[in-house]
């Protein structure tokens, strides 16, 4: 018999690659199911993959599938890129293995992939999370059972193997970064790439009337200061003025160097063939036949960009045909209301004679690699963001409100104003001192050498 089934899958890694473990938490119409596993050596988006993998696996064939996944590497991947993937015969894809693997379990049944925001308090998607972690935990668990060398802790202790958590913190970063390089928009910043029904976001320019295929984020770091935002374009073909349109609109802002996790997302029909430019983008005909034409977003998107500095790379191509396609909707031209700054020029001035594309910039600045077997223009411009700060000036400043009230000459007369703070002192109790010189011996006993916090 024929039921919907709802899964939501995830995957974790504790250091990339490093020991991972995968969940699958699988909803039927009388009961839920468990699912979870791990691997010794892997990494985050192996475990999102087999994660789904095996939730699809559990299920009869005949089950309509609504899987959940806060992966968009995983759920664009299956539903957008595998077939261009498979034309190319699988060349310079990442895991191609258990692309392989996802694409033949997923023949034949109905499936509907959908994105979800992790760590965001979606209860299916905590549940998957947890079951990642426990998948893990049984790996470490067995494989520790199974080296007769290891040494037997008489209690768990966190702190005495990493005494300030640095090791938690790091792996659960690499984790986050691989699946930020191979997927299509997330980051530290989360900018969702499905299409959302729930649009109507207020921004930092204006409240925009929603529209259902445009994607805004809202911002989840207030700042104040000049609004920028790092923009791509991707399109039909390289000539706007032989007819090639704009199919895909992606812009991040920031503001005072910092991005504010606000963001929007568009597809669009061009009405017109992609052609060879889907070798690119991987953007196919298919995908966008029910998107809007650029008339029905025109004014919501020149309201979201206008007044900003756009930041672009080889920024001349993006704006004419911005520009281009802003005119046939009867609005001025973007560049008349925007300022504009080219990071392909920025780089030619501060590199001459090298290569200076966005792929060399990332690897001239040793940026956090992305999966780019395809161009995606949210992605791209989360990238760009990255090549944009290191090549302007690498940190910014901590002290941001001196930052914005001096002028770039002015820097070396900054101060942080330490003398106004009023920090308060909380003196530790008699037991929480005794518990703490305990800690102290049992970091002794077990390292042979004092702990950093004992007395000299």
């Amino acid at each position: 018999m024929t039921q919907t089934i709802t899964l939501y899958v995830d995957g974790a890694c504790r250091g990339n690659p490093g020991l991972g473990g995968w969940g699958a938490y699988i909803i039927t119409t009388d009961k839920t199911h468990e699912l979870c596993g791990g691997e010794a050596d892997t990494t985050n988006n192996r475990m999102e993959l087999t994660a789904a993998i095996e939730g699809i696996a559990f299920c009869s064939p005949t089950d309509k599938l609504i899987i959940w996944t806060d992966s968009n590497y995983v759920k664009r991947g299956i539903t957008e890129w595998i077939e261009g993937w498979k034309k190319k015969n699988w060349k310079d894809v990442k895991n191609p293995d258990l692309w392989k693997k996802l694409d033949q379990i997923c023949q034949g049944r109905d499936i509907e992939w959908n994105w979800v925001k992790g760590h965001a308090g979606n209860e299916g998607n905590e549940k998957a999370d947890q079951l990642a972690n426990r998948g893990a935990d049984q790996t470490l668990a067995s494989l520790k059972s199974n080296d007769d060398n290891t040494k037997k802790k008489s209690e768990t202790d966190w702190l005495l193997d990493d005494p300030f958590g640095f090791d938690l913190i790091s792996n659960e970063a690499e984790a986050e970064a691989e699946a930020e390089a191979e997927a299509e928009a997330e980051a530290e910043f989360n900018a969702p790439l499905h299409e959302d029904t729930n649009t109507n976001v207020d921004t930092s320019v204006s409240s925009v009337t929603a529209h259902p295929h445009i994607v805004i984020t809202p911002t989840t770091r207030e700042l104040h200061g000049p609004r920028q935002l790092i923009l791509d374009t991707e399109t039909t073909g390289f000539y706007y003025s032989d007819g090639d349109r704009i199919i895909e609109v992606g812009a991040i802002e920031m503001i005072n160097r910092k991005l504010t996790g606000n963001s929007i997302h568009i597809y669009i029909n061009p009405k017109k063939p992609v052609g060879d430019s889907v070798n690119v983008h991987g953007i196919t005909d298919e995908f966008l036949v029910d998107k809007p034409e650029y008339h029905e977003i025109a004014n919501i998107l020149f309201d979201y960009l206008k007044g900003s500095e756009i930041i672009a790379h080889n920024a001349s191509f993006d704006m004419n045909f911005l520009d281009m396609e802003f005119t046939r909707c009867g609005l001025p031209a973007l560049s008349e209301v925007c300022s504009v700054v080219d990071t392909l020029a920025l780089a030619k001035n501060k590199h001459p004679g090298q290569k200076n594309s966005l792929d060399a910039l990332v690897r001239r600045y040793e940026i956090v690699q992305r999966d780019r077997t395809f161009h995606g223009a949210l992605l791209d411009a989360e990238i760009l963001s990255d090549v944009y700060l290191a090549m302007t000036g690498g940190q910014v400043s901590l002290n941001i409100d001196a930052l914005s009230q001096h002028t770039e000459h002015n820097t070396q007369h900054i101060e942080f104003q330490t003398s106004q703070l009023n920090l308060p002192i909380i003196t530790p109790s008699a037991e929480e001192l005794a518990a703490h010189e305990q800690w102290m011996q049992q970091y002794q006993e077990k390292n042979g050498e004092p702990c950093i916090f004992a007395k000299v």
